[in-house]
């Protein structure tokens, strides 16, 4: 779509204006974006960045608990704060995942419902990795029954996991 105030160069930025009802809407390209765009800011780059949305989106997510953990975890490794994250969006190294696991995992939750990812599995090794998923959560279930002294249920669920292993 070509800019509807220069006619020359591609148009990147759309204005809807609804006054009085009736609909008006504009094409710009960036530079008459810059130069004509009322009550806009002209550096677009920066306002529309990824990182300035992410940290945006963490903001409105976050709760008074969030806070209290950014203002006082840094990671060890490299140093960078939660604060610092949330402005550029990126971690510095592999140990800043779990310097801010709790605060990240709270956002993760909220967000997707869940901090476990559940990936698509192959079909033709479906069947075979379900099974040993559930074989290992039932593990899982059998040494917890054992801790409680609920022996019965732990012999239910050994046979279970048995019936599964062949």
């Amino acid at each position: 779509m070509i800019c509807s105030r220069c006619k020359k160069n591609e148009a990147n930025f759309h204005i809807t204006k609804v006054i009085n009802g009736v609909k008006y809407e504009e094409h710009l390209c960036e530079v008459c974006a810059k130069n004509n765009a009322i009550g806009l800011d002209a550096d677009f780059s920066s306002q529309f960045s990824f990182q300035n949305i992410l940290s945006g989106f963490i903001d409105y997510m976050s709760n008074n608990r969030e806070e209290q953990i950014s203002n006082k975890v840094c990671c060890k490794k490299c140093g960078q704060t939660y604060e610092d994250f949330k402005k550029t969006g990126l971690l510095g190294c592999d140990e800043c995942y779990k310097s801010f696991s709790e605060a990240m995992t709270t956002i993760i939750k909220r967000v997707q419902l869940s901090s476990v990812h559940n990936g698509k599995i192959p079909q033709k090794y479906g069947n075979e990795l379900m099974k040993k998923r559930e074989v290992l959560q039932l593990k899982e279930k059998l040494k917890n029954a054992i801790e409680k002294e609920e022996y019965e249920k732990a012999a239910e669920i050994r046979d279970i996991i048995r019936e599964l292993e062949r």
